[in-house]
Formats: C-alpha cells, sequence, structure tokens
C-alpha cells in the first residue's frame, strides 16, 4: 500500500523580548516584542494566500500568540498541543549565556559540549526533549495522513526536525538557521522526513525596516 505523505509548514515563534535580551526560554515565557508581534501578523497574511487543512501550536504564549494571529488571518481554528513546547531548560530559564555560565559553571559546560543525555537542574535531557517532539509529530501527522499542517512552535523543535530529516546527529554544532516566523516546508512520506524549504523570511521584508 502506497503511504499518504503529509505537508507541514513548521514555524518558529515570533521574536521574543527574551530572544532579543538573548536569554533562555525554554518552558518559562516572554512576550512577543513589537517586532515579534508585527513578524507574527506578516507571517498570518502569507498563510492567508495558501491552503491548509489544520492549524496547531505549542500551549507557551509566545507561540500561542504567534499562531493566534495566523487563526486570525485564515479563519483556521487553533489547535493547542502541549507537547509542542520547547525543551525544558530548568534552572537556565531567564538567563543570559554569562548568568549561566556564573552561576553554573559545570552544569553550562555540559549543556555546551550538546551531551543528549543531560539534564541541567530541573530540566529535560536532549534525549527526553528529541523523543517528546517526535513522538508529538508523530500524533499528529497521524490524525492528518494527506493533508496540510500549519504548526507553530520552537526553535529546538525545529532543530529537531532539520536534523532527523538531514540525518544529522544531535551532539553536532547546528549550522542551519531557526528563522522567527520563517517558513519551513517539510513532508512525511509515512516513514521519514523530508525538508522542501528551510528558513524562508521572505515575507518578514515588509515593514521590518522601522522595527528593531
Amino acid at each position: 500500500m502506497t503511504q499518504q505523505t503529509t505537508q507541514v509548514i513548521l514555524i518558529r515563534h515570533g521574536q521574543t523580548e527574551w530572544n532579543k535580551q538573548r536569554r533562555m526560554q525554554g518552558h518559562s515565557d516572554s512576550p512577543l516584542t513589537e517586532k515579534g508581534v508585527l513578524q507574527a501578523q506578516l507571517l498570518g497574511k502569507r498563510l492567508a494566500t495558501m491552503s491548509f487543512d489544520a492549524l496547531y501550536s505549542s500551549d507557551s504564549g509566545r507561540a500561542h500568540h504567534t499562531a493566534r494571529c495566523v487563526a486570525e488571518a485564515t479563519g483556521h481554528p487553533l489547535v493547542v498541543e502541549p507537547g509542542l513546547r520547547e525543551r525544558n531548560f530548568g534552572v537556565f530559564e531567564g538567563l543570559t549565556r554569562e548568568e549561566m555560565m556564573e552561576r553554573y559553571p559545570d552544569d553550562y559546560a555540559r549543556f555546551k559540549a550538546r551531551d543528549p543525555e543531560f539534564a541541567m537542574p530541573n530540566g529535560e535531557s536532549g534525549v527526553a526533549f528529541r523523543a517528546r517532539a517526535i513522538a508529538c509529530m508523530d500524533r499528529i501527522v497521524a490524525r492528518h495522513r494527506g493533508q496540510h499542517l500549519v504548526v507553530v512552535t520552537h526553535g529546538l523543535v525545529l532543530d529537531v526536525f532539520y536534523r532527523l530529516a538531514m540525518g544529522i546527529p544531535p551532539h553536532e554544532p547546528r549550522i542551519h538557521e531557526l528563522v522567527n516566523a520563517g517558513i519551513n516546508r517539510l513532508r512525511h512520506d509515512g516513514e521519514r522526513w523530508h525538508i522542501e524549504v528551510w528558513g524562508d523570511g521572505s515575507h518578514l521584508e515588509e515593514g521590518m525596516r522601522t522595527v528593531t
């Protein structure tokens, strides 16, 4: 039997205050900046020109705000899925890199070494996070086999699926971009993920010159 291909547009939320301040977010939240709100609105305008069957979002405020802009522009109901959350970074959340290095030097060193088994205090290991993200997307795809989906989530969720599609191990340094409110087109052929477009931010150019 031929497997049906499911098309997924995977999206990172718009820019947040903590993105701008380069603070770790994870399960903690930070509101969208003025630029982030505009990014979400421009994303909604872009997606309103496309046909798709369902709209999903992480339950984190920054992703949900972004997805609401898409829902308003496209008329799609919004389905909230907690499994799409960012990795839980425990005690690192809300801190800059310098603060993490100062307060938790040993933990930060293991984190920067990309040890997939490492979980920072009160946090989630890379292995556990990856398993959660994949299981969540597997459930969503199973519900919508052969359809076109839009999924608003977080940077490291995007990272998981880029690596999965490209065969890049989790411990390898990241060289691919994770564009806020960008378009990332993937397809699932019933067995594995494939990337069609990555990091398309052409819709974000409108109005960005006056917002920082």
